[in-house]
């Protein structure tokens, strides 16, 4: 993982449809091989940015619930 600071580019911003107005959430974007993601409250804290793999890990341990609680 590599932390990016938010350098401008017009990119598509997405955050979960079932996510209410106010509540703590990341957003994510494609930047070419990468997904970034960042705070949804908080742009200005930058971004990470994930390869595939990485991006496939996070996703996997989140639905297994390996990081519930934490």
């Amino acid at each position: 993982m590599v932390y990016r600071p938010d350098q401008g580019r017009a990119l598509n911003w997405r955050k979960a449809s079932a996510s209410a107005e106010g509540s703590d959430c990341v957003e994510v974007a494609a930047a070419g091989p990468s997904v970034l993601v960042r705070d949804s409250h908080d742009h200005a804290a930058g971004q990470l940015s994930l390869n595939s793999t990485q991006w496939r890990a996070l996703v996997r341990v989140i639905r297994s619930g390996e990081l519930d609680g934490r």
